[in-house]
């Protein structure tokens, strides 16, 4: 998106190029747009630092380096070096939720959420300001609320997510009809934290963007919504258009690459390349197209994998080992090993490595039993111990070429590690998570007859508004989180005890560690 204003102009997030093992593409096709002059702005925003908005060869090779970038303050310098690198040499550092403002009356914001399911260095919103006129591009970034916003004055335009960006439940080795019941979960869990944060901001008009991603190798093909699933986590902007007019939504507008929307305060206007409702209509004769026109990048990238050079397991040990030994609070959240199975390039042999966490060592598998198994080629692998990755969510698994098996809940820690292959990563996190579980939450609300903590134990979200009883069962909306209140037990992942009582009964002794 790119918000253009007397006083300058903000490119945000320009992603043309496959992310995540050439899996992602943007959707609908933005790469013949006029990027030479698109990129000629005044100001760059990247919210963060996943490769569906970082896309480094864009940025390094069509992006205006006269552009002043707009930097949220993340715990980390990550984004800042790898913008450095690209050539990218004037920084504006914005103060967390601080109005800046801009030559020429030009006035932002930013927001930035820092825990470590954030990257871990952080995800973040965008507020502008211009002679009255009030946007926020809140883009894929999950806060507690928008109270910091809204605060500021009536929002004329709010961006944001609606679609999935995950590889659940797709990827896990269960039976297609489980799959199904649980993406239909999950997609109208997507639904409902979207029509919350709409309804907390008010704005007079809503755009649907940050997704969904598009799948255009064969191998993934299926994973586009076009099959009539209800189980598909990736519905397009035409069917939030649907889904939001159930829920009584009328000021939706969907922006197609080369729409301009014209914002004031008396109403918004725009004009489309084409007409959007007969684009959706043609959405797989548009998809069918793109595969055709990007095989040969995706057969380009493919052919960049293998590197038998690499002594995979030799590699890992040299590269994990000596973070497992710093790490205190997610191998304990882990509890125990994770095993991969390697999948050779004759597509059968495969060697099975383990991260034994409570062991703190990378070895062979030994026929023991794991609660994680992750199956993938080998190539893959090598290709991130070749490049250095530190974020093996945010590349190997965002990009759907494996499959998944657990033993019980989902293990939050284990992401998070593999999200921290970095000494700077792995310390804040670990600080983080320290941080967080010795903190006492004190403060109590009062829902449906039950007393619980005011804050998520997940994130923080603050339950007077996110959450919803059922029962003995409390769901915290803004992530799909659930408890026992009975027992305060999460249902949804290791760890994460909820402080709860009965209304009408005494307040019980606290309830100790919550990684317990």
């Amino acid at each position: 998106m790119r918000i253009d204003t007397p006083a300058g102009s903000i490119l945000c997030d320009p992603w043309v190029n496959p992310a995540y093992f050439a899996s992602w593409f943007p959707f609908p096709d933005n790469s013949q747009l006029d990027w030479a002059t698109l990129g000629q702005v005044d100001y760059l925003y990247v919210s963060h630092l996943h490769r569906d908005h970082f896309d480094a060869a864009h940025l390094r090779d069509v992006i205006s380096k006269d552009a002043t970038v707009l930097l949220p303050e993340f715990p980390t310098s990550e984004m800042e070096d790898e913008l450095r690198e690209l050539g990218f040499t004037k920084f504006l550092k914005a103060p967390n939720e601080q109005v800046v403002e801009l030559p020429g009356g030009l006035k932002i914001m930013i927001q930035a959420l820092t825990s470590p399911t954030d990257g871990p260095i952080g995800d973040s919103s965008l507020w502008v300001e211009y002679d009255g006129v009030r946007l926020l591009n809140q883009n894929d970034a999950r806060p507690t609320d928008l109270t910091v916003f809204a605060e500021l004055g009536h929002v004329h335009a709010h961006m944001l997510q609606f679609s999935g960006a995950i590889w659940y439940p797709m990827v896990y080795e269960l039976p297609q009809s489980a799959k199904t019941a649980f993406g239909k979960q999950k997609r109208d869990r997507q639904f409902d934290r979207t029509w919350r944060y709409i309804d907390d901001l008010k704005a007079d008009n809503v755009f649907p963007i940050a997704g969904p991603p598009c799948f255009l190798d064969d191998e993934l093909w299926q994973f586009n919504d076009i099959f009539g699933d209800e189980g598909n986590i990736f519905p397009d902007q035409s069917v939030f258009l649907s889904e939001y007019a159930k829920v009584g939504g009328t000021n939706g507008i969907v922006l197609l690459p080369g729409s301009v929307a014209e914002v004031t305060t008396e109403g918004t206007t725009t004009t489309h390349p084409v007409p959007v409702e007969e684009f959706f209509a043609n959405k797989v004769a548009h998809l069918e197209e793109m595969r055709e026109r990007k095989r040969p990048i995706i057969e380009a990238e493919k052919a960049s994998w293998r590197h038998p050079e690499i002594d995979v397991l030799g590699e890992m040990k040299r590269r994990i080992e000596p973070l497992l030994d710093e790490s205190i609070y997610l191998a304990k959240g882990v509890g125990g090993p994770v095993r991969f199975d390697l999948v050779g390039y004759d597509g059968v042999d495969v060697e099975s490595i383990v991260v034994d966490f409570p062991g703190k060592e990378v070895r062979p598998y030994a026929d023991e039993k794991v609660r994680y198994r992750f199956r993938t080629e080998r190539a893959l692998i090598e290709h991130l111990l070749h490049i250095g990755e530190v974020d093996w969510v945010n590349s190997l698994f965002l990009s759907c070429r494996f499959s998944a098996a657990r033993i019980g809940q989902y293990n939050e820690f284990v992401y998070a590690f593999f999200k921290c292959l970095s000494e700077e990563r792995l310390q804040y996190a670990e600080g983080w998570y320290d941080e967080h579980e010795r903190a006492v939450d004190a403060e109590d609300i009062t829902l449906d007859g039950w007393v619980v903590q005011r804050r998520c134990p997940h994130l923080k979200a603050d339950l007077s508004r996110f959450g919803i009883v059922d029962g003995d069962q409390l769901t915290c909306q803004l992530h799909g989180w659930k408890f026992d209140l009975a027992s305060g037990r999460c249902l949804t992942s290791v760890g994460h005890k909820i402080r709860a009582h009965r209304a009408d009964e005494e307040t019980p002794a606290p309830a100790g560690d919550a990684l317990i």
